[in-house]
C-alpha cells in the first residue's frame, strides 16, 4: 500500500500544467470513440465527467498515470482455503477516476464488476470500507489462468489488457 501513496505523490507532481477549461472543451470537442466508431456513451451508457485535478485523486487526469504505471499490481490471483481469489484490490483503490471495471477469465466474455461509490465526503475518498463488501470473488481452485481486464476511466477512455495467473500483463 506504500507504493500506492508513493506514486500518488509522485503523479500529482508530475501533473501536467492545464488552462481551466481546457480539458472540459477537448472533451467537447472530442468525444470518446469505439471501435465502431460511436461515441462510447452511446454504447455504455455511461458520461464522461469533467477533468479537472483536485489533488484528491477522483478523475481519470489523476488516476490515469497511477494505473499506468502500477498495471502489475491489477489483478492478484491466490490460492486460498481450496480456492482461487481473484482481488481488484489496486483497481478499487483507485476506482474514483474509473467509470467501470470488467473482467474476463479465461477467454469468457468480459463482465462488469461493480465498483463501490467513491466516499467523497471523507478525507481520502478512494479509501474501501467494510461495507463496501470484498474486492474479490472465487473460483475452484487452480482454474484461473488468464484474466482479460477492460478498465473505462470517468473521461470514456480505456485500457484492456491480459493478465496471467501470475499477474503479469500478458503481451
Amino acid at each position: 500500500m506504500m507504493i500506492d501513496v508513493i506514486l500518488a505523490i509522485f503523479a500529482a507532481s508530475a501533473q501536467p500544467s492545464v488552462q481551466p477549461g481546457a480539458l472540459d472543451r477537448a472533451a467537447a470537442a472530442a468525444p470518446a470513440q469505439t471501435a465502431a466508431g460511436q461515441p462510447a456513451s452511446a454504447q455504455t451508457g455511461l458520461a464522461a465527467e469533467p477533468q479537472q485535478a483536485t489533488g484528491r485523486f477522483t478523475t481519470a487526469l489523476e488516476v490515469k498515470p497511477i494505473l499506468a504505471a502500477t498495471q502489475t499490481n491489477w489483478i492478484h490471483v491466490r490460492e486460498f482455503n481450496g480456492q482461487d481469489l481473484l482481488y481488484v484490490t489496486h483497481l478499487w483503490s483507485w476506482r474514483c477516476g474509473l467509470a467501470q471495471v470488467k473482467l474476463g477469465v479465461n477467454g469468457n466474455p468480459p463482465e462488469i464488476w461493480p465498483l463501490p461509490d467513491c466516499h467523497l465526503e471523507e478525507g481520502f475518498p478512494n479509501m474501501i470500507k467494510d461495507e463496501d463488501g470484498m474486492p474479490y470473488r472465487s473460483y475452484p481452485l487452480g482454474s484461473i489462468q488468464q484474466v482479460a481486464v477492460e478498465v473505462t476511466y470517468d473521461d470514456l477512455s480505456s485500457e484492456n489488457l491480459t493478465f496471467g495467473r501470475n499477474g503479469q500483463p500478458l503481451r
